[in-house]
């Protein structure tokens, strides 16, 4: 690609604490980029998900060359869309959206990021029975990448039984019946697994709490979380305080943000020196 500038945007409720823009920013001048990265709160904005038409139209207008989506909106964005990424079409979510030649592209990165991120972290886990709490675009993202590494077996768990069954549904058609299922009782699914993932808003900023009993967590259990801000969250608080392995949201955060900067302006980012950052902000 022959640009130079770029204009990027998040979409996403509870999204103030988002270091997202400063990485993106932050890569861009190191790829001799200007990139400006603006975050669009739509619960400061008092926005909902009927709002994302005009939300997408008025970007188009005023520049944007693409924005990150995230909760609620990384499945309600999919019919204003021009072109799925196969993956995207899989997983039923998107969480980048690129303007291009009048056109809107969507593309899901985060079910690599976060398989990428859970190989660094947890390489010995990756042929384990997991709990994936949560059905949403993060939820299936999650599944998705973790059946991609070669998880033996994932069972997805959501407060909605029939989004569970749909993410489950998904997910099988791709990596097979055996190796899927929703679940509905999460005591007896986490007696059964290895690790379990909250793939849910829960434990964010503005959302607390967590997704999983501290009396479900056993010291052989690892445990993740989806969430980066806080980057200690209740439940991976809980998790190290029980002795179990824990992977934090950060690395996920960085290789979904590698896989989106790509698609935004072209170039291939250096992803230990966006992972690197990562640390110096969050230290």
């Amino acid at each position: 690609m022959s640009e130079t500038s770029y204009v990027l945007g998040l979409v996403g409720e509870g999204i103030s604490a988002s270091l997202t823009p400063a990485m993106q920013e932050r890569e861009g001048r190191e790829c001799g980029l200007q990139v400006s990265y603006r975050i669009i709160d739509a619960g400061r904005l008092g926005l909902g998900v009927g709002d994302l038409p005009d939300l997408l139209a008025w970007a188009e207008r005023l520049g944007f060359d693409g924005l990150n989506v995230t909760h609620p909106f990384k499945q309600a964005v999919l019919p204003l869309l021009d072109e799925l990424s196969d993956d995207a079409a899989d997983l039923g979510a998107v969480n980048t959206v690129v303007f291009h030649d009048g056109r809107r592209l969507g593309r899901n990165t985060d079910w690599s990021g976060y398989g990428a991120a859970f190989r660094a972290a947890l390489p010995d886990a990756v042929g384990d029975r997991v709990v994936v709490v949560g059905a949403g675009g993060a939820g299936a993202a999650v599944g998705y990448g973790l059946l991609d590494q070669g998880a033996e077996h994932v069972a997805v768990l959501d407060a909605d039984a029939d989004r569970a069954h749909d993410c489950a549904v998904r997910l099988a058609k791709r990596y097979g019946d055996d190796r899927v299922c929703a679940v509905s009782d999460l005591a007896r699914a986490i007696a059964d697994a290895h690790g379990v993932v909250n793939a849910t808003p829960v434990g964010m900023n503005g959302h607390p709490g967590t997704s999983v009993a501290a009396d479900l967590l056993r010291p052989d259990l690892w445990v993740s979380d989806v969430v980066y801000f806080p980057l200690e969250t209740e439940l991976i608080a809980l998790a190290r305080a029980r002795g179990c392995r824990v992977m934090t949201g950060g690395g996920m955060a960085v290789h979904q943000a590698v896989g989106a900067f790509e698609h935004f302006t072209g170039r291939v980012p250096d992803a230990d020196r966006m992972s690197r950052h990562f640390a110096e902000l969050t230290a």
